[in-house]
């Protein structure tokens, strides 16, 4: 083992190999922070890198002086020796095994103030071990003391106590790491089916605001086409009337060149009937003043407003999607020009941050706010209105 051990041993730090282990071209061997030692001192004035050299160059072996020549990487491009890094490795391992274990021995701690004097004693009054010389002779001479055994136990016993409390309570600290964190999970999990229910109660409020204003829109529109289809009927009228007259009036023309005075006088009998006829437009209707007045089908959404900013969680889940659902289908509208004004009140209590909380924002209180817009308001023509 000797023998093998001079075989390990580095030409330049004269210890043994420390891995990485570099192989020269002449088979030597090298560590490889030696190799770049001799080669920073061989090329002192090529530019360096965290310590290392980075482009080629040359150095020679201590070994055998041979030399050496490096590429750019320098003394990293040289190839490491495996066989030689695995042979250390067993060489440790063969040395520790076979060593024997070192006996420990027990060193009795000596006093600060006397060097030679072992620590033998503890000092009650202050709370330290000393030694003999120091109760007969130093500082802790009028202070009482006990032998350090006995006291040893008694703090061995203590600390042995005071650790079974710590690992008892480290018990219940983890214990309660555990609930918070399950807490943890249990309360992102409810806020995100919350959100979930808020977001649908929401979606269903804006579903019933999207049926009323269709609903109502159609009333407009209804009315709308029938007033212009009435008016342009009326037009279509009027200008048959006109196309008429102008036709009397050149057959009239017509009639004035008549140069015969018993032909005028023939023909001038029933013109004159046709004339008169078409001077009166008594048979054909007239728009009323304002028909086209729109007005009448007004809105005032500022109580419905008011009810929907008022919307918060309650305590209590009042579901009543039936009741209204029936209460919507059972209410009719009238026809004709109405006037939208008032709504319903949503109630909403706050609850208490700690509580369980559900949304006061049912279908229920949607609808109430939403259905005042046309069912639960008698809805008025203004005056002018047809």
């Amino acid at each position: 083992m000797e023998n093998l051990e001079k075989q390990l041993i580095c030409p330049i730090c004269l210890e043994m190999f420390t891995k990485p282990v570099v192989i020269l071209p002449c088979q030597h061997n090298l560590c490889r922070k030696c190799a770049n030692d001799v080669f920073q001192a061989s090329n002192p004035y090529l530019p360096t890198r965290s310590g290392s050299l980075t482009s080629g160059g040359r150095f020679r072996c201590p070994s055998c002086r041979h030399e050496v020549v490096l590429d750019r990487h320098g003394v990293y491009g040289l190839q490491r020796n495996l066989l030689v890094e695995n042979i250390i490795d067993m060489f440790k391992q063969e040395s520790s095994s076979s060593k024997p274990a070192p006996e420990r021995k027990e060193e009795t701690p000596t006093c600060d103030v006397h060097e030679d004097e072992k620590i033998n004693i503890y000092c009650v009054t202050h709370g330290v071990p000393t030694c003999s010389m120091c109760k007969v002779f130093g500082a802790h001479k009028d202070c009482e003391v006990a032998p350090i055994s006995s006291i040893y136990e008694t703090k061995k016993t203590e600390l042995s106590d005071g650790i079974a409390m710590m690992v008892g309570n480290n018990d219940r600290m983890q214990g309660i790491i555990s609930q918070l964190e399950e807490a943890c999970r249990a309360v992102e999990e409810n806020g995100r089916r919350q959100k979930t229910l808020v977001c649908e109660k929401f979606d269903h409020l804006y579903s019933i605001l999207e049926d009323k204003k269709r609903q109502m829109s159609q009333k407009v529109t209804a009315e709308q086409e029938e007033k212009v289809n009435y008016i342009q009927g009326l037009t279509r009228k009027y200008g048959d009337h006109l196309e008429e007259s102008c036709k009397i009036v050149e057959l009239g023309i017509q009639t004035m060149e008549e140069p015969e005075m018993a032909l005028f006088l023939q023909n001038t009998k029933p013109l004159l009937k046709k004339i008169a006829e078409a001077s009166t437009t008594a048979h054909l209707d007239k728009v009323e003043r304002g028909y086209e007045n729109m007005d009448h089908y007004s809105v005032n959404f500022k109580k419905e407003g008011k009810a929907l900013r008022t919307i918060d969680f309650a305590l209590d889940d009042d579901d009543e999607d039936e009741e209204d659902e029936d209460a919507e289908g059972g209410t009719e509208e009238g026809e004709g020009a109405q006037t939208v004004s008032g709504g319903a009140a949503v109630t909403a209590t706050s609850s208490q941050p700690s509580a369980p909380q559900q949304i006061s924002s049912s279908p229920s209180a949607a609808k109430s706010a939403a259905s005042t817009l046309s069912d639960n308001r008698q809805m008025t023509p203004k005056p002018g209105a047809e």
